[in-house]
């Protein structure tokens, strides 16, 4: 049976138009750009390629879904509806702010906390529209007819093609970067952060300047003036005194949530807000894409400045958990973003000050599972190291699995910071898994062919699912935040492969040729003699 389709059936014809070399570059393209380009060149240039690479992309994705879904639909009207609707969608969004909230929260909800923002400068990337329809043009008259090219190219194509489309719409989130004084008038400088990691801003003057003229109770934007002037202060300002009296001082200290206060200028120190590092930890992961949270949720400025009603006031810039304000009667108080601040999908309420919690943690299951699965893996090769030395080979195999479990474990540290969740997803499944399967497979397969019996390997694999079980415990409590401290989770879930390797020497004499049940080299009958 060649599986040749139905005649109504409008896959094979929408499958070779996302197949088509057009649609395959701009995939191309809209990958390197989003995960390298924009970080490395970000501005006019790069924001618009992912526009004109998604126009190409987009509209075959469409087509394919809905054939999918409607096998019957005929090519040509879902390839009509895939253009339509990418395109006024595109337009609509592009040109109205209601429609870009709307589908805001619209990608949210299908694909994590997203940003679409509405920019008419945008609508010049239409005409990439018909470069879709031209090569919808080309790819129409050679369908992809047998079932399993089909499979593959549904397998091959389709997952890219959604998950390049899902990370060009990454959110932005809001990030609390200065405070200093204006004319006798505190000031805050609140920036933005994309969660793809291409920008996060560092410097008071990367953000946008709000001015408060009633002791920080209503905040207006700053001026072009203004703005010049505080951006011409010297950052960051990190230490200030009361006004009123000169020996109450306070100061930040960077790499931490933490003020410390000094009530003979600055001689002694003591502390007077803080959140102690693995709360901040876990403070942190109830944020979406959190990030380094040593870099992100940290003290980075303050101001001291006089209350209206007597005393002072204190803010203090906190990164991404937004400003804390000392308040006139001593206390402290998170109180978010302030001010005029951009928009950004992030909730407007802060998380709780509270240890762990399944909130925002998703991902950091996908890291526990490639952890717990690359540990076992760890153990797996050195038990198939260990036979494959009873069994008279060399130290090739047993170098060659360590160089890979080391390859994948160094992938999966470049992915701990979190910064994109979908990366990190793919990360796991598609580079961290098949590396240590991969060493771990090809051990036990020499090993098996060097005198290693096959209840060995079932033993062996015994052992993998242990060390795997027992690494994932800490893991889990990490996740769940029994375990504050991401180093603390990491050591335990490393102490629980001694077992499994304490076991792999165990089941390495199971592996020794001299035994008799390990002989292979003897017929299992007698000889054969000639006569004389």
């Amino acid at each position: 049976m060649t599986g040749t389709g139905k005649a109504r059936d409008g896959a094979p014809t929408t499958l070779a138009w996302l197949c088509h070399p057009t649609t395959l570059l701009a995939l191309v393209l809209l990958v390197l750009n989003d995960r390298l380009w924009k970080a490395a060149y970000p501005g006019l240039v790069t924001g618009k390629l992912s526009d004109l690479a998604g126009l190409v992309l987009a509209p075959p994705l469409v087509a394919v879904l809905l054939t999918l879904l409607a096998p019957r639909l005929p090519a040509r009207r879902a390839a009509l509806v895939g253009l339509v609707a990418v395109g006024a969608g595109f337009a609509v969004v592009k040109s109205s702010g209601y429609a870009a909230e709307l589908a805001s929260s619209a990608w949210t909800a299908l694909a994590g906390p997203s940003l679409v923002r509405a920019d008419r400068t945008d609508l010049f990337t239409l005409p990439a529209l018909g470069l879709a329809w031209w090569s919808w043009t080309r790819a129409r008259r050679r369908p992809v007819r047998h079932r399993t090219a089909r499979l593959v190219r549904l397998l091959v194509v389709l997952p890219p093609a959604v998950l390049a489309v899902a990370a060009t719409s990454a959110a932005w989130f809001p990030y609390a970067l200065g405070t200093t004084m204006l004319d006798g008038r505190p000031a805050i400088s609140v920036g933005e952060g994309s969660e793809d990691a291409s920008f996060w801003p560092d410097d008071p003057a990367d953000g946008q300047w709000a001015v408060s003229n009633d002791g920080a109770v209503t905040w207006r934007n700053a001026t072009v003036d203004e703005t010049g002037r505080l951006n011409s202060q010297d950052s960051p300002r990190q230490r200030a005194c009361a006004p009123e009296d000169p020996r109450r001082c306070y100061r930040v200290i960077p790499g931490h949530l933490r003020v410390e206060q000094s009530d003979d200028a600055g001689v002694t120190w003591q502390v007077a807000w803080e959140v102690p590092d693995p709360r901040r930890d876990a403070l942190a992961q109830r944020y979406p894409a959190p990030g380094d949270a040593r870099r992100h949720f940290s003290s980075r400025e303050l101001v001291v400045y006089p209350h209206l009603g007597g005393g002072h006031e204190v803010l203090v810039a906190n990164g991404r958990d937004g400003f804390l304000r000392r308040l006139s009667d001593g206390g402290w108080r998170r109180v978010g973003f302030l001010g005029e601040q951009p928009s950004a999908t992030g909730p407007p309420e802060l998380p709780p000050l509270r240890d762990g919690g399944r909130v925002q943690r998703g991902v950091d299951v996908w890291l526990a599972f490639g952890l717990a699965l690359l540990l076992g893996c760890v153990v797996t090769v050195f038990a198939g190291h260990l036979a494959i030395r009873r069994g008279g080979g060399g130290r090739g195999w047993g170098i060659a699995g360590a160089v890979t479990i080391v390859l994948a474990g160094l992938v999966l540290d470049a992915s701990w910071p979190r910064v994109d969740a979908t990366s990190v997803v793919v990360t796991v499944l598609f580079l961290v898994v098949p590396l240590g399967a991969l060493a771990a497979g090809a051990l036990l397969l020499v090993a098996w062919l060097n005198f290693a019996p096959g209840h060995w390997v079932g033993l062996a694999v015994g052992d993998l699912l242990l060390t795997v079980i027992l690494a994932s415990l800490p893991l889990a409590g990490w996740v769940n935040g029994t375990l504050g401290q991401t180093w603390v989770a990491v050591a335990l879930a490393g102490l629980a492969t001694v077992p499994g390797l304490l076991l792999a020497v165990r089941l390495a004499r199971l592996a020794d040729p001299a035994r008799e049940e390990n002989r292979r080299d003897s017929p299992p009958y007698p000889p054969y003699r000639v006569a004389p």
